[in-house]
């Protein structure tokens, strides 16, 4: 058993064809049907149900495959930000949500760069449950992401920070109560695909408010600059490291049993580089403690 051959088998569970798969590691169809052959001898196990006209992966195929992930990631990032004797090298691929691309995310990967200016940074922004299957898949080393229900097999979670929701209205609404806002103002809602977003309409389904939604969007700076234009309320985390600069917005807090987003760090276990995700919670860390304490 190869990694080639592994790459290949990867290969046709995503392009789903023998053909695709061909096309997608540059060889004949032949090859890659020898390939899988060879590779079911080397293991004893049946990976494909032939029955059909277009091979389809067995449930033993498919726990491969996701063995098959991680080995090819662990293999492509044997030379990939390891520690050397003037510190990291390499590449890391961090995934992150995009409530942190004006505020945490910049900040703390200039103190990374600054310390170890030899990294190369491939960021990649997405939606908790994305970032969390890439992770899963060997195509991110870590992600800053929400904290999940319940957390996928194989990833650790570092908590960061607690970050409470809180309604936001025009600077010249002249009412103080959230639910009498909720309730009587337009509602702008945000992302319900994100972690974020069914924690917020969690909280509005317990309260008993009937909101009148006039939309639906996944960034904080544009749901905030809508709110400033006094087209409707909505109801945000309040970010541990807030952007540099953004549209002023009346804020009020939901209660004391208003809930809290968390968001941290998330990475594989083991982790194969280690030291490089390391480097990157104490940045993050830092970050946050410093505005925590501004």
């Amino acid at each position: 058993m190869t990694i080639r051959l592994l790459k290949t088998l990867v290969a046709v569970a995503d392009t789903k064809t023998f053909s695709a798969a061909a096309e997608a590691v540059h060889v004949t169809h032949a090859a890659v049907s020898q390939q899988m052959r060879t590779l079911e001898d080397d293991l004893g196990l049946t990976l494909f149900d032939r029955s059909k006209r277009t091979p389809t992966l067995t449930a033993a195929g498919q726990q491969v495959v996701e063995r098959a992930r991680r080995l090819i990631a662990d293999y492509d990032g044997l030379v990939d930000a390891v520690l050397s004797e003037d510190g990291l090298s390499g590449t890391f691929k961090l995934g992150v949500l995009r409530t942190t691309l004006t505020g945490l995310t910049p900040k703390a990967m200039a103190i990374l760069k600054t310390r170890f200016p030899e990294v190369g940074l491939h960021l990649r922004t997405g939606l908790t449950s994305a970032l969390l299957a890439d992770l899963q898949r060997g195509d991110l080393d870590a992600a800053i992401t929400s904290k999940p229900h319940l957390l996928p097999k194989g990833l650790a979670f570092h908590d960061l920070a607690h970050e409470p929701l809180e309604l936001i209205a025009s600077p010249d609404e002249q009412h103080d109560d959230p639910l009498t806002l909720l309730a009587n103002r337009p509602y702008i809602r945000f992302n319900r695909n994100a972690v974020v977003g069914t924690l917020i309409d969690n909280w509005i389904v317990s309260q008993g408010v009937d909101v009148h939604e006039t939309m639906e969007l996944d960034s904080p700076e544009a749901i905030t600059s809508m709110v400033h234009a006094n087209l409707g309320v909505s109801i945000l985390p309040r970010l541990a490291v807030p952007p540099a600069e953004a549209a002023p917005v009346k804020r009020l807090r939901l209660g004391p049993d208003a809930p809290e987003r968390v968001v941290g760090l998330a990475h594989a276990v083991p982790p194969l580089k280690a030291k490089a995700i390391q480097e990157v919670l104490s940045a993050l860390t830092h970050v946050i403690g410093t505005a925590h304490d501004a």
